[in-house]
């Protein structure tokens, strides 16, 4: 896989509280583009942060419907991967980020 092709994959890493909790049982979670698969996601993180991955679950979120002065609008739509490590493999994201 083409470096621009990796970088086009993996948008960001998703933080939040239960991606914290993954990262626990050596889960990471990406924010990743909308027509990502799993292999796609499995490749990018293998040759950008040079681990195992043993597992890929892919996830597209809705966009919330919100109101701004009393126009009504939506945020857009996205996806999200969760990435499960091999054993004893860590990626630290406050490097990378």
């Amino acid at each position: 896989m083409s470096s621009e092709k990796i970088l086009s994959v993996l948008r960001a890493p998703h933080i939040s509280e239960k991606a914290a909790r993954a990262q626990e049982i050596n889960q990471y979670v990406f924010e990743v583009a909308q027509d990502a698969t799993k292999a796609d996601v499995k490749a990018a993180v293998e040759q950008l942060f040079s681990v195992k991955v043993t597992a890929v679950n892919v996830v597209n979120v809705k966009g919330k419907n919100k109101t701004f002065r009393f126009r009504s609008g939506s945020r857009g739509d996205w996806r999200k991967a969760y990435v499960k490590l091999a054993d004893g493999q860590s990626i630290d994201l406050a490097a990378k980020a």
